[in-house]
């Protein structure tokens, strides 16, 4: 299994291959078309992440100290985002998780070519993953 910080230095180089952000948003749709589908009884209240505009569903499960996280937007390009986030922290322990800088944001210039609503919402998502982190450590 690769480590965090691999997967996101496979990620940026992915994105280093398109110039044109039309592109790059075209590659957040299709990953996040390729995301496994969340199971309804997952698109819950309790797994609604706080601070983003569309809805987005996050279920994280422990499996052999690992952390294994699904999810689900009912928005294309933030279905997308997810799924990136999802690919670069899944199958890692909480340790890890937490210890992660997830520099690929910055490095594939997600940020800076969000709306600041959408800014917000990645900024959500990954305080919801750290936090999962975070419980699943003290468990």
């Amino acid at each position: 299994m690769n480590s965090i910080n691999e997967i996101q230095d496979e990620v940026i180089e992915e994105f280093s291959d398109f110039e044109d952000w039309m592109d790059k948003y075209q590659m957040l749709i299709d990953l996040g078309n390729d995301l496994d589908a969340l199971d309804e009884k997952y698109k819950n209240e309790q797994n609604l992440i706080d601070g983003c505009q569309s809805r987005v569903w996050l279920q994280c499960d422990k499996a052999d100290d690992k952390l294994v996280f699904t999810a689900d937007s009912d928005a294309l390009i933030v279905k997308g985002i997810i799924a990136l986030l999802i690919r670069v922290v899944s199958n890692h322990t909480p340790q890890e998780i937490l210890d992660a800088d997830l520099y690929f944001i910055e490095k594939i210039g997600l940020r800076e070519h969000l709306s600041p609503t959408r800014s917000n919402g990645l900024l959500a998502m990954v305080k919801q993953i750290k936090a999962y982190a975070l419980a699943y450590n003290l468990k």
